[in-house]
């Protein structure tokens, strides 16, 4: 759904890849192909019981930086799904889906509907 400041946002489920069955949805997740990851709360990941297994450094515009743990999770968006490493998101941190989950979910951003599009076949080497 599109907004005001020329973003959009979309409903995410994500699932634990550990103890599938359960999900979350979390609503009016916004689109930003400038993080790398996914960021979620906190409480909605341990609520799922995701793993915490690696800290990340992350670089902010200002040039101070933040660090986060992240984990493993399946996620679900306009009925296809990923597994990816996402965020724990502190308060104050914004619910976004990240580059390399829209990468892994093969959605591309059509700029001029503000939509995930289908992004066709990934590229392949053969021999």
């Amino acid at each position: 759904m599109p907004d005001d400041m020329g973003t959009f946002r979309v409903d995410v489920e994500i699932e634990n890849p550990a103890h599938p069955g359960k999900r979350r949805q979390l609503t009016s997740v916004l689109i930003d192909t400038g993080a790398e990851l996914s960021w979620f709360p906190a409480a909605a990941l341990e609520s799922l019981g995701i793993e915490r297994y690696k800290k990340w450094r992350f670089r902010q515009a200002d040039g101070t930086i933040l660090e986060r743990w992240a984990g493993p999770a399946f996620i679900y968006v306009a009925g296809n799904r990923a597994t990816d490493d996402v965020v724990f998101g502190e308060p104050g941190d914004l619910v976004l889906l990240g580059a390399h989950t829209l990468e892994g979910l093969n959605f591309r951003i059509d700029p001029v509907s503000r939509q995930l599009v289908d992004a066709g076949p990934a590229p392949a080497a053969v021999a």
